[in-house]
Parts: structure tokens; C-alpha cells; sequence
């Protein structure tokens, strides 16, 4: 699935988040909602802040104010950055975003066509089988 669609179906799901954003390996921005571009660039500060109080880069982060929250999720060589109001479901809230960096990188499900699949075999009618009775 492309990042446009996980951010959609994000949308869908997660009533918590206002706005998203989800950044390549460099920062740039592959999809967004709402201000994507703004939103991305204050995910990477605090991403980048955090990894230098603490000597390395988090795999995630939440700064909360009381006007709403922040949210920061690195996972492969994908961030997704999302804004909530206030009080949000922190663990819900990273669960959803997990779910949309993964429907990104997941391969889509084949399903079987209806035209190619295997009819069963279907009982011939009772006159055909007289018919063909000695």
C-alpha cells in the first residue's frame, strides 16, 4: 500500500489524530494530511533534540501539551509524525500509527478472481443421466 492510502485508512480509524505525516530515511515528506510539511519538520526536531539528550535516536516519542500532543514513531527506514489534541490514548495512538507504517511496507494481499477459480464439479441433470442409462 503507498503512504497516501495508510495515512487515509489512518484517518479512518484513529479519531485522535488530527493531522499526519510520514517522512523517507532523509525527511522528506512521501504523504501528509492536514500541515504535513510543518508537522514533519517539528517530528524531526524532536527526533533530533531527543537523540541528543540521550545520546541516540528513539524509536518514538510523544511531547504532550495542554492543547494537544505530539506524536513521533520511527520504524525501518520510515517516521510517521501525527498531532492530537488534548488527553489523546498514548498507547492507542502508537498502535495506529505501528499499523500505518506497516500497511506501507506490506505487500498486498492476492485474492482469488471469481472467473479464475475452480468451479466444482456440478451433478448432471436426472434426464441427461437416464438418457445416457442402457
Amino acid at each position: 500500500m503507498d503512504a497516501a492510502r495508510a495515512l487515509t485508512d489512518l484517518s479512518e480509524i484513529s479519531s485522535q489524530i488530527e493531522a499526519a505525516v510520514v517522512l523517507d530515511d532523509k525527511g522528506a515528506v512521501t504523504a501528509a494530511t492536514g500541515d504535513g510539511e510543518r508537522l514533519g519538520e517539528t517530528g524531526s526536531r524532536l527526533l533530533e533534540e531527543a537523540a541528543r539528550l540521550r545520546g541516540t535516536k528513539p524509536t518514538q516519542l510523544e511531547a504532550a501539551t495542554s492543547v494537544g500532543s505530539i506524536f513521533v514513531l520511527r520504524e525501518g527506514e520510515r517516521t510517521i509524525v501525527a498531532r492530537t489534541g488534548p488527553e489523546p490514548t498514548v498507547g492507542l495512538v502508537f498502535y495506529d500509527l505501528k499499523t500505518c507504517l506497516r500497511a506501507i511496507d506490506a505487500k498486498p494481499k492476492r485474492t482469488r478472481s471469481t472467473t479464475t477459480a475452480r468451479k466444482a464439479p456440478t451433478r448432471k441433470k436426472k434426464e441427461e443421466d437416464d438418457a445416457s442409462a442402457p
